[in-house]
Parts: C-alpha cells; structure tokens; sequence
C-alpha cells in the first residue's frame, strides 16, 4: 500500500517521501511535483545497484526524459570523494547538464550523499530526486537534506545543506539486500527509537521475527515510523543547530570505530558499537538504569549488529573522536539518554570517563 509524508520547511511543504512496493509508481508521483518538467536526466548509482535496478529505472525514465544519462562509480565508501564528485561533474559538463535537467540518487548512502553534494554544488544548484535502495539510506540518509563526501579519512567532512525534491522509497528492494546491510540499517532503526519514541522501540522489540523474515506490511510499517520520526527532527531542526544532533546517538564513536577500520565495516555497525558506548555513558550522568542499559545492548545484538570491536585500543578510539566535526570548542558533543525515547547533548565528560566507556566496546 502506498505511503505518503511531507516534509516541510519554514512551516511550507519541501519535498514529499512516498513509500511503494515497486518502481510502478515513480513518473506518476515524480510528475505530481511543481515544475517537473525537466529535459535530460542523469541516473546516479554504484555497480552493484547497476546490475540489480539501473536498467529498469532508464526504462522508466525514457517515457518522461528526452535524454537519458547513467553514472556508475565503484560501490562503496572509498568511493565517497571529491575525486568521484570530479568525475562526474565532468560528465554533466560533457553531455551539457544545466539547471533545468536532473539527477537521480539510486542507491544507498554513499550515492545519495555523493549525488546530494553534486547537485548543491554543480552550476551552484540542480534538482535531484533519492531513490534509497537499502534500509539505512530508506530511513535515514535520503531524509533531511545532508549531502557530502569524505575527506581523506575524515568522514562527511565536506558538505552542504540540499534538499531533493522528492524521495522515493521502494521497499521491495530490500529483498535483494544483503542480510549484513540489512542488519546495518537496523542500526538506525534502533536510534530512532531509543532517541525519541518509547513505544516505537518496544514495538521494535516486539517485531522482531517478523522484521528479520523481511514482512512486507511490518518492513513498510517500520520504514514508515523511522521516517517519520526522522522528519519531525529535521522539521524542527533543518540545519542541526539543537535538537538535531540527537540523530547523532552512537555516532561519534561510531565515526571513529568506522574510520578506524578503513570503512571495512558497516555504517550500522559502527553506530550499534558507538551505541554500546552511549548507552553505557547515560548510566553514568545520566537517569537511566543499568537494567535498561543491559536491554538495549540485547537487543542490539538480537537484531545481529554487534557491540564490540576488536583490534584497536582506546586511546586511538578517543583521538579519532576528536576529529569528529561534531566538537564544539574542544570538547565532545556527545549524545545520550536519560531513558529510552529522551536523549540529551552533554559536553561534560573528561576524557578519563570517555576511556571508560570506550573499553566497554573493546574485546
């Protein structure tokens, strides 16, 4: 069943989500949009998306497009750079996109960021539209406008603000996920729930054998609320000046442990290990219990994420969180809970208190 929500900026709707089952639907929604009326188009995409779902999307895209383009880089976070930005903006300059043609992000984050960043900065602005193909980007990434790229092995460290004009999330690709990156985005599943919804957690908890056997109605129910819940943030905070960093539970550890491993583990990986660290953090200022702390390192683990790491040491771990772009003043904006569903900003923790909660994660 289709699935709708807007997104709104400055109190005025900005670009809608819709949930489908299929690609079917795309040029119908696509032309819902004010000013659809682009000329040529350029599919954005890695390899491995390439060979599942680029063919079908040029098909669709050649009954509205009178020029079709496809850009496909070499899957993965290594290619999250400005070298691959280069390399497509000199394709958009060869084939002679201007501001009146369009993008498509098809693909999961690393391709929504990159083509995101792309379409801020190329000719200073050009709409794109996310076409999300694995869970984490369904839900988190392809919503919010954030787009970037890694430099060096500083992730997302150039960036802009940039929202697309619609993002289309077709759920049926999730069957053609890798049961690892589908883990993955169960990372960011969890956050939104422990950050600011209670009851979606427990619900979580509760669905869980259903989730992992890939439901149709529970997936879309679940992709549903995580997407709404990451709305109303960045609804209320577009340009992460308060209440957005909350979405950054379990990611400054995280960046670091991912930075750390050379992107050889998973996004959501890292985030379930940095919210291992978090979680284990909020018994320590914070209100909440050990026996919830317990729990939410269970259910971590049953959704097969892990919460340990091996091979590094916890002085490294900390250095590495120090170049986060999330400091502020030299110290570590760290995101905790005082209970499942509240999370706090706390700047206070000493480094000898951040060495404590890193060696939990440690094996």
């Amino acid at each position: 069943m289709s699935k709708k929500l807007e997104v709104m900026y400055d109190g005025k709707p900005c670009y809608p989500i819709y949930l489908e089952q299929s690609f079917d639907a795309f040029l119908h929604h696509y032309r819902s949009l004010s000013n659809s009326n682009h000329r040529k188009v350029c599919i954005v995409t890695d390899s491995i998306v390439a060979d599942l779902y680029l063919n079908e999307m040029e098909k669709i895209c050649k009954n509205q497009f009178s020029d079709v383009y496809s850009f496909v880089f070499h899957q993965g976070e290594a290619s999250k750079n400005l070298d691959t930005v280069q390399k497509l903006y000199f394709y958009l300059i060869n084939n002679r996109f201007d501001r009146k043609d369009l993008l498509i992000a098809l693909g999961g984050g690393v391709v929504g960021d990159l083509t995101g960043f792309t379409a801020a900065t190329y000719l200073r602005g050009i709409d794109f539209i996310q076409v999300p193909t694995t869970l984490l980007s369904q839900v988190d990434s392809s919503i919010g406008g954030k787009t970037g790229v890694d430099f060096s092995q500083f992730k997302n460290m150039v960036g802009a603000f940039y929202m697309p004009r619609m993002v289309y999330i077709n759920t049926a690709v999730l069957r053609t996920l890798p049961v690892v990156q589908f883990q993955s985005g169960m990372g960011e599943v969890i956050k939104h729930g422990l950050i600011k919804s209670q009851s979606y957690y427990q619900w979580l908890k509760e669905s869980h054998d259903a989730i992992m056997a890939l439901d149709d109605s529970v997936l879309e129910e679940m992709i549903y609320e995580s997407c709404k819940i990451k709305k109303a943030v960045v609804e209320e905070d577009p340009k992460e000046h308060g209440i957005r960093a909350h979405l950054n539970f379990g990611h400054t550890i995280g960046h670091a442990v991912e930075k750390l491993s050379d992107f050889t583990l998973y996004h959501g990986q890292c985030v379930a290990i940095g919210m291992h660290s978090a979680a284990y953090l909020s018994t320590v200022n914070h209100q909440m219990s050990s026996e919830v702390y317990q729990d939410i390192l269970e259910t971590i683990e049953s959704f097969g994420l892990p919460t340990t790491v091996s091979g590094f040491d916890a002085a490294s771990i900390l250095d590495a969180t120090k170049s986060d772009k999330k400091m502020d003043a030299g110290h570590i904006k760290f995101v905790v809970l005082d209970q499942v569903g509240e999370a706090v900003i706390d700047t206070n923790y000493t480094d000898d208190m951040l060495l404590s909660a890193i060696s939990t994660i440690l094996q």
